[in-house]
């Protein structure tokens, strides 16, 4: 048990989903697993583990923002052992060719956030997406005919930018393609204890265009972008 979690040793499955939001964690928990079972509930940042497919599989709310997430992730690797984290969120578009409902896999994650670059100095490290969860997870989009694009993300402190788009600069003339809240962080976490990450997000609103997707429909768009995480997370 920690100050944030009070689950016990053996509660979390080994392969954990993390949404932000805690009724989304709620969600996939009540839609996709077999006997889902509440595990942890400490500020409303809920966590279930269940079955999928007849394997074990968790899912933790992380909340917003990197530093919220970096609590949960790292009690989930060193407190509960967990050792496969997939981000499973909605993103905003930073590239025309990405379309709504089209679903990045974060192959890489670009940051603003002292969390990150802070801490190597006068070194830029570059936090990056396990291989094998992404080759998967691209094997596996293919397969579904998912539209999809895996590219370089970036993970921002800023939601209101002052500068709106603008506020991006050189970044998507460099390849980034999307905007959130969480993924440098999780895999400069997972780089540094040894485990497996990946993002993959659900692009809801487009910087760029402007285009959006109302509440119902973003719900459509994620159960293909969770059924996907669910499939690559219990065959890792």
């Amino acid at each position: 048990m920690t100050p944030h979690n009070h689950a016990k040793p053996g509660d979390y499955a080994q392969a954990v989903l993390l949404p932000g939001d805690p009724l989304r964690a709620k969600w996939i928990a009540e839609t996709f697993f077999e006997a889902p079972r509440l595990v942890n509930s400490v500020r409303n940042c809920l966590g279930y583990t269940g079955t999928w497919k007849g394997k074990p599989i968790s899912v933790q709310a992380t909340g917003m923002g990197q530093p919220s997430l970096s609590i949960y992730v790292h009690e989930l690797i060193n407190v509960y052992d967990a050792r496969t984290l997939i981000r499973v969120g909605t993103c905003g578009g930073l590239n025309v060719k990405v379309k709504v409902r089209d679903i990045i896999l974060a192959q890489a994650a670009s940051t603003d956030s002292a969390i990150v670059k802070d801490r190597f100095g006068a070194f830029n490290f570059a936090p990056i997406a396990d291989f094998a969860l992404l080759r998967s997870a691209a094997d596996k989009a293919d397969a579904a005919g998912l539209h999809y694009h895996a590219g370089n993300m970036l993970s921002s402190d800023i939601f209101y930018h002052a500068y709106g788009f603008e506020g991006y600069d050189q970044l998507p003339a460099h390849g980034v393609i999307g905007v959130e809240m969480e993924a440098a962080a999780l895999y400069t976490l997972a780089a540094r204890f040894g485990v497996s990450a990946l993002t993959i997000c659900t692009m809801t609103d487009c910087l760029i265009t402007k285009e959006e997707i109302d509440a119902e429909a973003r719900q459509s768009s994620l159960k293909e972008m969770v059924e996907l995480a669910l499939d690559v997370a219990v065959e890792a």
